[in-house]
């Protein structure tokens, strides 16, 4: 596949440079990065969250950052002295991971939890009281209802 050049649109464009950043981004391919699953859910109007399967990791070698709309979920497994000294088969991946997640705008973590192997980030769309929408009370004009409005007479 050919790499699209995005470069005249940073020219022409003034205050979407996030935009254009996320267009290019959108053109990288992920290199097939699919360790850990994961799901995303909506639990609420404006409640979401992400679990995640990090069977064999505990809190301590997990780490989460969130960081200008960017989640980062890091897992790395740190060796234990008293693990058996041969493995004869290993079903369960115990490699580090890093696992990227762009968040929308006003999206924050509000809590994590980690319960049978399973990663759960809870996040919240938190909408600035300027950026609700508001209604807006319709005044009459005082005065003649019908809306004629009567010529004065020329002098």
């Amino acid at each position: 596949m050919r790499h699209v050049d995005f470069a005249p649109l940073y020219r022409s464009t003034v205050g979407f440079d996030r935009l254009v950043s996320m267009l290019d981004g959108l053109s990288q391919p992920d290199n097939g990065q699919t360790y850990p699953p994961y799901n995303i859910e909506r639990t609420g109007e404006t409640a979401y969250r992400i679990t995640m399967a990090v069977a064999g990791f505990d809190e301590t070698e997990l780490s989460i950052e969130s960081r200008e709309n960017v989640l980062t979920v890091k897992g790395e497994k740190t060796e234990k002295e008293d693990a058996p000294a041969e493995v004869l088969y290993r079903g369960i991946a115990g490699r580090a991971f890093e696992r990227r997640f762009q968040l929308a705008e006003h999206v924050e973590v509000k809590g994590a939890s980690l319960k049978n192997g399973l990663l759960h980030i809870d996040l919240v769309r938190v909408i600035p009281e300027a950026m609700k929408p508001r209604t807006i009370a319709i005044n009459t004009v005082p005065g003649n209802a019908n809306g004629k409005q009567i010529e004065a007479a020329a002098a």
